[in-house]
């Protein structure tokens, strides 16, 4: 049974802009160690990390809070398997708040084109 659904899309542009603003501050507030190293060895990191924005907005969607009610960008993780497909790791409060909800899974895809990144979650 399908429990909740999030979807987001953002500019990459945005993104660009925010880290040569803010640059380690920002990506250290919105993104885990192991994201950062998996994005920062990509060509193009920047599309990466659009990416796991839209990613974990379509998660916190998913369990109705968006980055509230003590919901860090932390407490998402947003990481690739070994062939490619996101997986999604919840800890402190969206894990408490999945399991309050009976989430088991949430399966996340995420899409880039030239401007623009998007991300779909399915909570199950």
């Amino acid at each position: 049974m399908i429990l909740g659904l999030g979807t987001d899309i953002v500019e990459i542009s945005r993104v660009r802009s925010m880290i040569e603003r803010h640059g380690n501050a920002f990506l250290e507030r919105c993104f885990t160690d192991a994201e950062r190293a998996y994005a920062d060895k990509h060509r193009d990191g920047t599309t990466r990390y659009a990416g796991r924005w839209a990613a974990k907005e379509a998660v916190v969607k998913v369990l109705g809070t968006g980055f509230v009610k003590g919901i860090t960008f932390h407490d998402v993780e947003v990481l690739p398997e070994p062939s490619g497909r996101p997986v999604v790791t919840l800890s402190g409060e969206a894990k408490d708040i999945a399991d309050n909800m009976g989430i088991t899974q949430i399966l996340v895809t995420i899409s880039h084109a030239d401007e623009y990144a998007t991300a779909t979650a399915i909570a199950t």
